[in-house]
């Protein structure tokens, strides 16, 4: 198609997002739908539903007249605005990434994580690896392909983690976990020959409905507007976005346990408030929604863990934690119950893991992760490889797949190379804390009323507003200077030194 004008191709650019905007959001219902309220065998219908709709989206972003508009525009690029320049620059990137990939292969791919999605809670439920097995054969073997279509001339791990956190490779992340290891891995040994914390309160029986109201009453006090953002309940809690005014949360309640369901909604809060935080203008384009996993890691997990698990946000919270779980709290009080949820010790669960351990499960996943894509480790030996790492990184035995390599949705989901960003995102967090301690002076003042919204202001006006905008690594470093890990690493340490009194 032959441009008259600057401001034609504009409009074109913009119907083109709106129209992508509306299929992935098309897409994304029917993916909530199926996770949180689907029947269990409904699979197969759902799979030809997305079938169709991958071919359509596959077909609306290869479109050639696609690529002639946006080589129209990047030769305009001087008569562009910074906003519109950014759009041609990340549609061009799926443009050319989705123009190497065969359409009866994006569409096959498509359907196979549908069904994949659904064996996996199947098998995770009844303890199975093996029947999860060969889609995640299929799912390894696309994301290989797909890495060298992407950047054949990246090594295939380093092109898909790429894909979460633009500019990451193995050999940063290879120096980064190195340094985090020679850091956790003494401090968790010296807190192992100390007097243990007791949680045991925090396993005692907590019913569901009274967890749904603890529930709101956290949403409530992080400031997440309820008539922007709903929650439900699904196997593994995660966030979807339609736009900066439609976010959804899950949760998983375990009546067993009081703090799981407590951090995921913390957590996936954190999420929700970086999406609703968005500028409007970015709505319905190509630039809508967080710039990259270790970015929207880092606001999860400053949430959860920065307040969450602070000293102020427990003095805030407790009264209501005690009015909702009166008899099984009867004998706790504030400071046993802030010492209880910080308690270190190796576990099982990523999710369910204390601050300090939480990025040696995230090393796990990683280093067989590598393996995978690298062609060293085949599917069939996961679990025993993840066994052995879990005796060699956390010191504990795993009694089973389900609560071993089957407790993550990432992998049936095709998320291979996301798993670092969960401890990018930590040390983001704790290097932003100390830019907004800059500030803001006493960040924790307000939150030991029951009050965030300084800092939530705060991330908004640096993070939040700019959605795609920036690049991860310019948005982050323009905020918080260049990245540097100690910063996380003397979080951690004086953190748990004090609460240990090492």
């Amino acid at each position: 198609m032959k441009y008259e004008s600057v401001n034609q191709a504009v409009e074109a650019l913009r119907k083109l997002q709106q129209t992508q905007a509306a299929y992935n959001h098309a897409m994304g219902v029917l993916y909530l739908d199926a996770t949180t309220a689907a029947p269990s065998d409904t699979w197969e219908g759902r799979g030809k539903t997305m079938e169709i709709l991958s071919q359509v989206t596959y077909d609306l972003t290869v479109n050639p007249e696609n690529g002639e508009l946006l080589s129209y525009l990047e030769a305009h690029a001087e008569e562009l605005d910074a906003q519109t320049k950014r759009e041609v620059e990340v549609l061009r990137k799926g443009y050319d990434q989705m123009f190497k990939i065969p359409a009866e292969e994006y569409v096959a791919y498509s359907v196979l994580l549908n069904d994949a999605q659904a064996v996996w809670a199947k098998a995770k439920n009844e303890d199975d690896f093996a029947s999860f097995t060969p889609y995640l054969e299929k799912i390894v073997a696309y994301n290989k392909k797909f890495a060298g279509y992407f950047n054949p001339d990246m090594a295939p791990y380093d092109a898909l983690l790429n894909e979460y956190e633009e500019g990451m490779n193995t050999a940063t992340l290879d120096a980064f976990f190195a340094q985090l290891r020679e850091a956790i891995v003494p401090l968790i040994a010296k807190i192992q020959n100390v007097q243990q914390i007791d949680d045991s309160f925090l396993f005692h029986h907590y019913p569901a409905e009274v967890q749904r109201k603890f529930s709101d009453y956290l949403m409530e006090v992080m400031g997440i507007d309820r008539s922007h953002c709903g929650i439900a309940e699904t196997e593994h809690p995660y966030t979807t976005n339609f736009n900066n005014k439609d976010v959804r949360i899950t949760t998983h309640y375990h009546e067993d346990n009081l703090v799981s369901s407590m951090f995921s909604v913390i957590h996936e809060g954190g999420h929700a408030l970086y999406e609703l935080g968005a500028d409007d203008k970015y709505n319905y384009t190509a630039l809508s929604g967080g710039v990259s996993m270790g970015i929207h890691e880092s606001q999860s997990r400053f949430y959860e863990n920065i307040i969450g698990r602070s000293e102020a946000f427990v003095h805030a919270i407790f009264p209501k934690v005690k009015e909702l779980f009166s008899e099984q709290l009867a004998d706790v009080d504030e400071t046993m119950f802030y010492r209880a949820i910080n308690k270190a010790e190796p576990s099982l669960i990523r999710t369910e893991a204390d601050e300090l351990t939480y990025a040696l499960h995230i090393m796990v996943r990683y280093e067989i992760e590598k393996q995978l894509i690298g062609g060293t480790l085949e599917v069939k030996d996961v679990p025993a490889e993840w066994k052995r790492l879990y005796k060699e990184y956390l010191g504990v035995e795993v009694p089973n797949d389900r609560e071993g390599c089957l407790q993550d949705s990432h992998w049936s989901g095709g998320s291979i190379g996301y798993f670092p960003s969960y401890a990018l995102g930590s040390a983001y967090g704790a290097q932003m804390l100390r830019k907004m301690e800059e500030d803001l002076g006493d960040v924790y003042a307000d939150v030991a009323k029951g009050d965030l919204s300084k800092v939530t202001a705060w991330l908004v006006e640096h993070i939040h507003r700019h959605a795609s905008f920036k690049k991860p690594g310019q948005l982050f470093e323009e905020v918080c200077g260049k990245f540097d890990a100690k910063f996380y690493t003397d979080y951690l340490t004086e953190k748990f030194s004090k609460l240990y009194n090492l």
